[in-house]
């Protein structure tokens, strides 16, 4: 269990970035308040932080979330999508990580490129 919850913490972290824990000085100026917590990407018709969150939970189904769910011949990214079934490796593991970064970044792409 503890090895789960380290996952999502580091995929968060990864995902994240440098404005992770950032805090503004008292004398920069404030931004104003957007509609959305989270930025949609270019081109990206869903929510990326909701695909990501999806990539925590399998690798593989923040991809097809992004793709209109459907049927798994189409959209989705079938080798992540099995590949996560692996122990450490795939879920949880490297795999789950790198797809939670490309479901953030909404790139729809299977692994391995």
């Amino acid at each position: 269990m503890n090895v789960r919850i380290a996952a999502c913490l580091i995929a968060a972290a990864l995902v994240a970035g440098p404005a992770f824990g950032a805090e503004t000085s008292p004398a920069a100026p404030k931004k104003k308040a957007t509609t959305s917590a989270v930025p949609k990407e270019a081109g990206c018709s869903r929510n990326p932080e909701a695909a990501m969150w999806y990539s925590i939970l399998h690798p593989g189904l923040g991809e097809w979330y992004l793709n209109g769910w459907g049927s798994m011949s189409r959209h989705a990214p079938k080798k992540k999508f099995w590949l996560g079934f692996i122990p450490l490796f795939g879920w949880p593991g490297y795999l789950q990580v790198v797809s939670a970064i490309d479901a953030r970044h909404c790139r729809t792409n299977d692994w391995p490129h």
